[in-house]
């Protein structure tokens, strides 16, 4: 496994110091659809101390995937963009999470839209295929999210499109909040390609009371050699943030956490 963080790049130095393998940002922040400092923003992500392995928050501002303003021409030509500068940057995953833009509008058929999500899915397939770049479609909690609430909705969801690069995250912290069994992992360890984790009250990884040690053998059980990002709160400390990179680390050996 290689372990990272959720963060923006000017965490990049940080990070890189405690050891980390890659940093996880915001795909927003590179502003795809903004040509004026486009190229500057590319270039400082490309010159990250700590690679820039993955990317979240994939739909911009004002972007709907679902719907009656989902605009598949845009989301397409957006898809293309992120996937000349990924491989520029050196991205590996772009996680679909953006729970506002998946919203289903009052009125609007659930099925509708999981067809207009799989449409979505397929326009990305097309545009990546070849990159060397994923697609990790996030289950959110149904508390941040109407559609694609579970490990088994995603990859119900994503078996549609039957593409290699369009695959599934598995978040710690919303299986948790959901009460999702953890041995999804097992029966859909085939399509799980990034794995998000956090702690109780969505702390660092190792301060709360999740059952680490069961999931950690989980994905060790099912072979999980990808990436796993820590999605959470800000350490409050740099102490405590090395702290959670030691038990991060310790998820991959065999006696575990």
């Amino acid at each position: 496994m290689k372990f990272g963080w959720c963060a923006t790049l000017e965490r990049a130095g940080q990070l890189a110091a405690h050891g980390l393998d890659y940093i996880e940002c915001p795909l927003s922040g590179l502003q795809l659809e903004t040509a004026e400092g486009l190229e500057a923003r590319i270039a400082q992500a490309a010159a990250s101390p700590l690679p820039v392995r993955a990317a979240n928050l994939f739909a911009p501002a004002g972007m709907l995937l679902v719907g009656e303003q989902q605009d598949l021409a845009r989301i397409r030509a957006y898809a293309e963009r992120v996937g000349e500068a990924a491989q520029r940057i050196g991205l590996q995953v772009v996680v679909l999470g953006s729970g506002g833009a998946r919203r289903v509008p009052d009125g609007w058929d659930k099925q509708r839209a999981e067809a207009q999500m799989v449409d979505v899915l397929a326009e990305i397939d097309r545009a990546w295929r070849g990159s060397g770049l994923t697609l990790a479609l996030e289950p959110l909690r149904r508390k941040e999210a109407n559609l694609i609430n579970s490990v088994a909705e995603g990859v119900a969801l994503v078996r549609q499109v039957d593409s290699p690069i369009i695959r599934v995250l598995a978040d710690f912290f919303h299986m948790d909040e959901d009460d999702e069994p953890l041995e999804t992992l097992r029966a859909h360890k085939d399509w799980i390609a990034h794995i998000h984790i956090a702690d109780t009250g969505r702390r660092a990884p190792g301060t709360g009371s999740y059952p680490y040690e069961r999931f950690a053998a989980l994905l060790r059980e099912i072979g999980y050699t990808g990436m796993v990002s820590a999605e959470c709160a800000w350490p409050e400390t740099d102490e405590e943030l090395a702290a959670s990179v030691a038990f991060m680390r310790r998820m991959a050996e065999p006696a575990g956490v």
